[in-house]
């Protein structure tokens, strides 16, 4: 017993016991400070994890000389007390987690460091306190507790005793595995399983949910290096495949949003061996069909302008403030309940999605990642078939984001950024004229419009700058109008709104224009916001809204506006956003185009759903928020959901996520309508012999 009890202070022991209390302690913290619930099935496989990786480690480092092993030892605490409180930050700053993943932006996101470091609240800074405890016992304990291995004719029973941690070692990974597949330890209303999250990691949230932050960041590092596949597949409903091809061939006018020849693709579908190209394939094919409808066609033959306004808020409903924005509500559909769901690159991955109605990979910047993916379905292109001039525009430079390359792909006839413009501005951040101003972005707008046809329709995006951060330096747009608000609103909202007055002031100075060029009843312009300004603390933000921004993920609630100068004031307040957009505006303006390739809806559609999906899988409706971190629902009705209706929307849900992902990542509307087009000269072929 002498010898056991001298052994179990041994390096193994010793490395195993420290390692394990500092990582639990971490996520203890951790889960307290980010609100993840502790006292959940959850936290048990979290517990059986950190043993895992701290018996793991503890044996490894054992080998090493006893300095080493300590070196190593505080610095991968230290490592994990830092990612730990990075991550905190990030969620609190973005919205989101990071991944290595979204590395592709590290270069061009240091210049906001300042910002994103001096969001951290102090209670962040409470994960230090493991490491330093853990500094704490080697100065000033190890010496008193630490006694010597035993004497060499101990040896056998050492190398036995040595064993015991390799025999626990492989105990605790076959009761992780029961964790991971046992359905009492899956979360009933999560449509994806432990399993599942393991190998594919695809939804930070719920990873950091299920296998604790720092259980995420191994699976992330393990993903980006050795990236799992999506395991739920759908297989194509015969019957429901059926009823649709009976109804599409039995009233062919009520379903002209239907443009691909479904014999064409189901004989593709036959061909396919790629499993994941067969995937999406079966999804798209059984997606949901949408109807003419009253709207279709309201705008057919007219031009328009898309307008996403960086960092976009409600405040921009304000009529004192923004008198212009009132011009556009006075004469437009006015969308009340329109989300702008945040990710790691928000302002480039949402216009993405604005583009194709296709939600974004949360843990990279898409748009960049996969900036040479085509998209013949995208609203450019749509347009282009209609014979329309399509432009794009913004005033910066590609910095951020490759928009030269991306809007190309995308079936823009020609991109013009700030040096096409001949723009003011600076290219270092933070300087006082950082950002262009949003009305020259406008001035030489109505100039290219000047040169072109004037007997061709044109349709533009525009993508602004003006009221991008920073607001807590001072600045040339940011000070300008600042005298103009509350004096009791924090100095960091006041240069906000002063921005955004510009903003306002460009949208007057478009209306104008096109009014006097005589083509102001002929345009449609559509205005909504990449995100709300999330480099100011939320706090700070509230005090301009009526509601709680921190609450059901309201802060990321934006403006979105579709405006005619013949039209009459309306609101709707259905749940909407992005991803909506480009199917609403193809059944207006009565465009050739299949709503089945799309993850939006037509908003006038009578089968219209209203809800807002978020990245980590959360939702939204007039009926309830559901939070997927926490798989808790906040009710605004009395009426509630069954267990299986929650289910049903999660796995809808899901799948919108992952099928949209899985598509960018295989290119897959480039493989679409290459072999769609195969399919039909092979048939042409077949007919002329």
């Amino acid at each position: 017993m002498k010898k056991i009890k001298k052994l179990w202070l041994s390096r193994i022991i010793q490395n195993y016991i420290l390692l394990f209390l500092c990582f639990l302690f971490l996520e203890l913290l951790f889960h307290l400070i980010d609100g993840i619930p502790i006292l959940n099935i959850a936290s048990l496989r979290v517990f059986i994890g950190l043993q895992i990786l701290s018996l793991f480690i503890g044996y490894i480092l054992a080998l090493f000389p006893r300095i080493i092993n300590k070196i190593i030892l505080i610095l991968l605490v230290f490592i994990a007390t830092i990612y730990g409180i990075c991550e905190l930050g990030f969620h609190h700053y973005l919205g989101v987690y990071a991944s290595i993943s979204s590395n592709t932006q590290i270069g061009a996101v240091t210049s906001y460091i300042g910002d994103f470091l001096g969001s951290f609240k102090p209670i962040f800074y409470l994960l230090l306190l493991p490491f330093l405890l853990l500094l704490i016992y080697y100065i000033f304990v190890e010496k008193k507790v630490t006694l010597t291995l035993p004497k060499r004719k101990f040896s056998q029973q050492l190398i036995f005793f040595k064993m015991i941690p390799i025999f626990f070692l492989f105990l605790l990974s076959f009761l992780y595995l029961v964790s991971l597949k046992a359905s009492f330890m899956q979360d009933k209303l999560q449509s994806t399983t432990a399993y599942e999250l393991f190998k594919k990691p695809a939804n930070a949230s719920l990873v950091i949910r299920g296998f604790g932050y720092i259980g995420y960041g191994i699976l992330d590092l393990k993903e980006y290096f050795f990236p799992g596949e999506y395991t739920l597949y759908t297989d194509i409903d015969s019957q429901k495949l059926e009823e649709q091809l009976d109804e599409l061939e039995s009233d062919k006018t009520s379903f002209n949003h239907v443009t691909i020849d479904q014999d064409q693709w189901l004989e593709l579908i036959d061909q396919e061996s790629d499993q994941d190209y067969n995937t999406l394939n079966q999804y798209f094919i059984q997606n949901q069909v949408s109807l003419s409808n009253s709207y279709t066609g309201l705008f057919e033959g007219k031009n328009l302008i898309m307008i996403m306004v960086e960092s976009g808020s409600e405040i921009l409903f304000n009529e004192e403030y923004f008198p212009n924005i009132k011009r556009l509500t006075d004469n437009g559909y006015t969308f009340l309940n329109n989300y702008s769901p945040r990710n790691v690159c928000s302002t480039g991955n949402n216009e993405m999605s604005a583009m194709i109605s296709l939600y974004s990979i949360n843990n990279n910047c898409t748009a960049n990642v996969y900036q040479n993916n085509t998209y013949f379905e995208s609203i450019f292109n749509l347009f282009n078939q209609k014979d329309y001039i399509t432009n794009s525009f913004h005033d910066y430079y590609d910095w951020y984001y490759n928009r030269s390359v991306i809007h190309k792909n995308m079936g823009s006839m020609n991109y013009y950024d700030a040096v096409d413009l001949k723009l003011d501005f600076s290219y270092k951040y933070p300087a006082y004229d950082t950002w262009p101003s949003d009305s020259q972005l406008i001035s030489s707008y109505l100039n290219i419009l000047d040169e072109q046809n004037k007997d061709q329709p044109f349709m533009s995006f525009i993508t602004t700058v003006t009221s991008h951060m920073p607001y807590n330096l001072s600045s040339k747009y940011g000070d300008m109008y600042m005298d103009l608000f509350a004096e009791e609103y924090p100095v960091e909202v006041k240069r906000y709104l002063s921005k955004l007055k510009i903003v306002d002031q460009a949208i007057g100075m478009l209306l104008d224009g096109l009014d006097e060029r005589g083509i102001l009843d002929d345009t449609v312009i559509v205005l909504f916001a990449d995100h709300y300004p999330y480099s100011i603390d939320i706090d700070k933000l509230n005090v301009l809204y009526d509601y709680d921004l921190s609450q059901d993920n309201n802060a990321d609630q934006v403006p979105f506006i579709i405006f005619n100068s013949e039209l009459e004031k309306k609101e709707i307040d259905f749940y909407t956003s992005y991803i909506d957009i480009l199917p609403t505006l193809a059944n207006l303006f009565n465009l050739e185009y299949d709503s089945r390739l799309y993850m939006g809806q037509d908003i006038f559609s009578d089968s219209f759903e209203s809800l807002v999906i978020f990245n980590d899988g959360s939702w939204k409706n007039e009926k309830a928020f559901y939070d997927a971190s926490t798989s808790k629902l906040h009710y605004y009705t009395k009426n509630t959901y069954t267990d299986e209706e929650i289910l049903a929307i999660n796995t809808k849900v899901r799948l919108k996520l992952e099928m949209s992902s899985l598509a960018i990542r295989k290119n897959y509307f480039h493989y679409l309508e290459e072999q769609l087009n195969n399919v039909a000269t092979s048939n042409e072929r077949k007919d002329e012999l």
